[in-house]
């Protein structure tokens, strides 16, 4: 699968290209912290999105820590960011309630 970041020069405009404008591209990767206002609203988003991950069966690295989580997308069959990683980012971004 080819990657999308190769052709833009600029990694914002990249992100807000495909509506990720929260969204930061480093090292191959889409990550975005998501506030929320308790530790459990934080961990219900979590159990959330690994769900939908499994049924992509595109797996994110998520970080929890008090009333915040860490999504971490990439590619790695490919060794950037993919279709499958923009897709699942805006299901994360949908089922954000902060």
């Amino acid at each position: 699968m080819d990657c999308f970041c190769s052709n833009y020069s600029n990694d914002l405009a990249f992100l807000m290209f495909k509506g990720l404008e929260h969204w930061q591209y480093e090292n191959k990767a889409i990550s975005r912290t998501f506030n929320f206002s308790s530790y459990l609203s934080g961990l219900n988003f979590l159990n959330k999105i690994a769900f939908l991950a499994e049924k992509l069966n595109h797996h994110p690295d998520m970080k929890l820590t008090w009333r915040k989580v860490h999504v971490l997308l990439t590619t790695h069959d490919s060794g950037d960011v993919t279709d499958k990683d923009i897709e699942l980012a805006k299901l994360c971004d949908q089922n954000f309630k902060g």
